[in-house]
């Protein structure tokens, strides 16, 4: 069986490092990049099923890049990752159609649950943004 491909975006090395490690046992990480400018060039050459996005990242935020590459009819599943605890950060994701959303201080627990939810097209927040 094929193992789904992950495009990884964040801004600083650390958490793009963290991510790959926490997604490598499940996923095959196919690109890491650190704007989502990267993301809107990497993500049709190396067709992803998911894309991991942080949110805030400069050249374009991860909501910019995740509208532009959806717009362009890419079909990847998203799943945001952010430090912020801020709701209209939820609002403005869930706007573009995206349905998944992960607080960083919660990777370890809600990024692979996030990943299948948004796969099985089920919308999934960390509990801290639930309201």
């Amino acid at each position: 069986m094929n193992r789904l491909r992950v495009l990884v975006a964040d801004d600083h090395p650390a958490m793009r490092e963290n991510l790959v490690r926490l997604l490598s046992r499940d996923f095959d990480v196919v690109a890491t990049v650190r704007d989502g400018a990267a993301a809107v060039r990497e993500a049709p050459r190396v067709n992803p099923d998911v894309l991991v996005l942080d949110i805030a990242m400069p050249v374009l935020s991860g909501i910019e890049a995740a509208g532009r590459l959806k717009a362009s009819g890419s079909t990847a599943k998203v799943v945001f990752v952010t430090m912020h605890h801020d709701r209209e950060f939820v609002e403005g994701a869930t706007a573009l159609g995206s349905v998944g959303f992960v607080v960083k201080n919660r990777l370890v627990s809600d990024l692979i649950p996030a990943i299948r939810s948004v796969l099985a097209d089920q919308p999934f927040v960390s509990p801290s943004l639930r309201k």
